[in-house]
């Protein structure tokens, strides 16, 4: 796990960058073209969760988990719960 704070021109580099970690669990991107923003979060950063302007936080509601070698699938909300439940058929007759 890694941090770093780089101003750069043009940002794919440092995207690139970014994804060579093994780990990804959350990034931030800080940028004052918010359309662009959203589309490197939304499609080149590889991270489980990715804020823009603002800095990685934790909300029950949400989903939250990492990718690559980053936590252990999904936790919080309606989608977190399903990776603590084995979900079982039982037929009575």
């Amino acid at each position: 796990m890694s941090d770093f704070l780089r101003s750069v021109n043009p940002a794919t580099e440092e995207i690139q960058l970014a994804n060579q970690s093994r780990f990804g669990l959350g990034g931030a991107i800080f940028t004052s073209d918010i359309a662009k923003g959203n589309h490197l979060a939304a499609h080149q950063l590889e991270a489980g969760c990715v804020f823009v302007n603002d800095f990685v936080k934790s909300d029950p509601r949400l989903p939250f988990g990492g990718v690559k070698e980053s936590g252990y699938g999904r936790e919080l909300s309606a989608l977190g719960i399903r990776e603590f439940v084995n979900i079982k058929t039982v037929v009575v007759k």
